[in-house]
């Protein structure tokens, strides 16, 4: 029987949503703290390698038969690009204040929704269309070209909200297929190696305290996909998607008490405008 719907279930899932965005703030301070001491290649090496072993162990209880698959290419093609989405997302978190990361990652909606129509052949309704618009004029007034100098950790940023958009759209096609260990386990799996190689050329190993910041890594970024799939299947996904919103303050206050970052008043309008968008995008979904 379905757990969708009722008071209970939506506190639940709130509760599920809100380990959602601890796990995901968590990365966040996490990468900021490594982003000093280590490559990104390292980090996003690091935090494959502790994300697989947690992995392996859940296989070894449940059964390794949950890795057999006839989607290998997709799921590869799938990891290039949230590799590439990852490497922008830590990139960037040591450049810019963790807020403006967050507020250009919620752009990966109003982007799927683009590649879902040319990819997966879903219909871009004038709604959606409205969404995608109001969406990049929230980014233009985070960006504002011509008036401030875009620095590299922005566009590192913007360019990881698309990488999540397509990797989103292959989680789509393989979510039909493969169980969710299967994904996580080619996830990292891929992973591993792509991070490796190139962490190689500046190689070293973590400190002490490094230790603590890529197994909480690890762990998090595992415990981030479990918490939202229980939230998605306790409440629907115009339910459960609004809530995420609350990463973006969650992350200023993060940055302010932990960081001194100042919210600057064109990433908290960009932001307002975005989530507007997504709100659309919500609505239609919702609608049909």
């Amino acid at each position: 029987m379905s757990e969708v719907g009722g008071r209970a279930a939506t506190l639940k899932g709130a509760f599920w949503m809100l380990g959602s965005l601890t796990s995901l703030s968590l990365m966040a301070i996490g990468g900021r703290e490594l982003a000093g001491h280590m490559t990104t290649f390292q980090i996003m090496f690091w935090r494959s390698a502790f994300s697989f072993l947690i992995i392996a162990a859940l296989l070894t209880h449940f059964g390794w038969a949950q890795v057999r698959t006839s989607a290998f290419r997709v799921h590869a093609t799938r990891n290039l690009f949230h590799f590439g989405a990852q490497f922008g997302w830590f990139f960037a978190i040591g450049l810019i204040p963790l807020v403006e990361v967050f507020a250009l990652e919620f752009t990966t909606p109003i982007w799927l929704a683009v590649m879902a129509s040319i990819v997966l052949k879903e219909r871009l309704t004038p709604m959606r269309i409205a969404a995608v618009a109001v969406g990049f004029v929230g980014v233009m007034v985070i960006l504002r070209p011509g008036m401030s100098a875009i620095n590299l950790g922005s566009l590192a940023a913007l360019g990881a909200a698309v990488g999540y958009a397509a990797t989103h759209v292959a989680t789509r096609f393989l979510a039909l297929r493969d169980p969710p260990l299967a994904i996580l386990f080619y996830m990292t799996a891929i992973q591993m190696p792509l991070g490796l190689l190139p962490a190689l050329d500046q190689w070293r190993w973590p400190g002490s305290v490094d230790w603590f910041w890529l197994v909480l890594l690890g762990a998090v970024s595992m415990t981030a996909h479990y918490t939202l799939t229980r939230a998605m299947q306790l409440v629907e996904a115009t339910v459960a998607a609004p809530m995420g919103f609350l990463r973006l303050p969650l992350i200023a206050a993060v940055g302010y008490v932990f960081y001194g970052e100042k919210l600057e008043i064109w990433v908290g309008l960009g932001a307002v405008l975005i989530c507007a968008g997504i709100f659309l995008n919500i609505k239609e979904a919702g609608r049909k």
